[in-house]
Order: structure tokens, then C-alpha cells, then sequence
């Protein structure tokens, strides 16, 4: 056992499902998925698809958008594999709009909007924002 090497391929789904539960959906998302069939079947599971906090948080309490590499990623190709999955977001208004009007979300059901101005969430409230969505 001195030089025993195990990968992460090695270990059962069971231990890697633990082991990927104490990381942040998004992380896990932009890290894995479409990495290989059996890490894809696994982080498509609605543990890691239901609920994502597209957003990063510091110790203070102060909300920013993902970084445009990481949020470019989950437009063009993450989201729109997983969109049906999802059932809550929490976002940063700033990219909110971009991610919301990429596709239809058909199990939505929750919303958290961090940083929204109050302008933002009148014209939000009164259909001024999402007007022209084609569902």
C-alpha cells in the first residue's frame, strides 16, 4: 500500500457523490461535467442541477457575478443541457438577465436576485424587462 495510487475514476459513485456534495453545484458543474460519460451521469443528478448559485459571495456579505470566462461557460454550454432541471437560482442582477433570457427554465420555481436596484426590480415587477421572452 506504501505506493498505491487511487484516482477519482476509482472510487465508487457512492463515495464520489459525498465527496462532491460538501462542493458548490457550480463548481461542480463547470468542473465536471462532460468530462467523461460516468462523471457526467453523476453530476447531472438533481443534487447538483436542482438549485444554483450563479453568483459569488465574499465573507462580508457582498454579491458579485461569476467571472465572464465562468459565465460564458454556463451560457453557451452548461445551461442549456441542464435547463430543465432547474428549479431555483439565485443571481446577481447583473448577469440575471443574460441567464434568464437564454432559455426556458420549465420547472422554475424559485428566484433569489441579489444587487437589484430598485429601478431594476420596478421594471422587473411590471414586465418592463422580460416583454419580450417568446415562451
Amino acid at each position: 500500500m506504501k505506493y498505491s495510487f487511487i484516482e477519482l475514476n476509482d472510487l465508487p459513485n457512492e463515495i464520489l457523490m459525498i465527496i462532491l456534495k460538501k462542493l458548490h453545484n457550480v463548481e461542480i458543474l463547470y468542473s465536471l461535467i462532460d468530462v467523461n460519460k460516468r462523471l457526467n451521469t453523476i453530476v447531472h443528478d438533481p443534487i447538483f442541477t436542482s438549485y444554483l448559485t450563479l453568483m459569488t459571495s465574499s465573507s462580508n456579505c457582498l454579491f458579485d457575478r461569476l467571472t465572464d470566462t465562468i459565465l460564458d461557460r454556463f451560457c453557451l454550454q452548461i445551461l442549456p443541457k441542464i435547463h430543465h432541471k432547474i428549479e431555483f437560482f439565485n443571481l446577481e442582477s447583473s448577469s440575471m438577465e443574460r441567464i434568464l433570457l437564454l432559455t426556458n427554465y420549465p420547472n422554475l420555481y424559485g428566484l433569489g436576485l441579489y444587487n437589484l436596484a430598485s429601478e431594476t426590480a420596478r421594471d422587473l415587477f411590471t414586465g418592463k424587462i422580460f416583454a419580450s421572452i417568446n415562451y
